[in-house]
């Protein structure tokens, strides 16, 4: 009978060229999708895709991200009216042919996803034992949107779309959803399968942005 894994004592994997090549697909084609079929997604996709969400850094090993899934209809349908709330206000805040077409843009996919999910920090956390964060406590919340990206590829390798929605107001959705006063909003995302798939972000392909040429521009001190 073979010896049970032990990943302390397994050998470290090898990441070949083809392996590295398709690692920057992934990263590639990670896109913010905001148009959803209305399909479930798979228990067993979604809850695969958190496994590897949690293994993530986090400072001290604090592991403070708390993933919420809104099913409750009433309370979607309220974190929905308050991004169409505080989207029409961000709107209001350009001018002339920028509001014009922020109007255009589709921001989140709230009333079609099939998943929602609110992913907090718990900043009252004793996990960790404060370790790395007397200086910087916001690496708390860097450790939650590690959390979040790793999610995110997770979601995409299995064919599954992404959005972050970050047009609400995080105080009343925490409220709204009933959680621990020490729980902080990071992200909300929605979570479903997409419409379509493009490889360009949608705020290029609507010219809201065009990418940066110097997004990767290494500074030298």
């Amino acid at each position: 009978m073979p010896a049970p894994h032990d990943p302390a004592t397994s050998p470290p994997p090898v990441f070949d060229a083809a392996f590295r090549d398709r690692l920057g697909a992934l990263m590639a084609w990670r896109r913010d999708v905001r148009r959803f079929r209305s399909d479930p997604v798979a228990e067993a996709v979604l809850r695969a895709c958190l496994d590897l969400a949690v293994l993530a850094p986090s400072v001290g090993n604090s592991q403070p991200w708390r993933f919420v899934r809104v099913s409750d209809p009433a309370r979607r349908a309220a974190v929905a009216a308050n991004f169409e709330r505080c989207n029409a206000a961000a709107g209001a805040g350009y001018a002339d042919e920028r509001r014009a077409l922020y109007a255009r843009l589709k921001l989140a996919g709230l009333r079609e996803a099939p998943v929602h999910l609110a992913v907090f920090c718990d900043r009252a956390t004793e996990a960790g034992h404060g370790l790395g964060r007397a200086t910087m406590p916001e690496m708390l919340r860097y450790s939650v949107a590690a959390s979040v990206h790793a999610f995110w590829l997770a979601a995409r390798a299995h064919g599954i779309g992404v959005g972050w929605v970050s047009i609400l107001e995080p105080e009343p959705v925490a409220r709204l959803l009933d959680v621990p006063e020490s729980w902080d909003l990071v992200a909300y995302l929605c979570v479903g399968h997409p419409q379509e798939e493009h490889v360009d972000p949608e705020l290029v392909r609507h010219g809201w942005q065009a990418r940066s040429p110097d997004a990767a521009r290494l500074h030298e001190r």
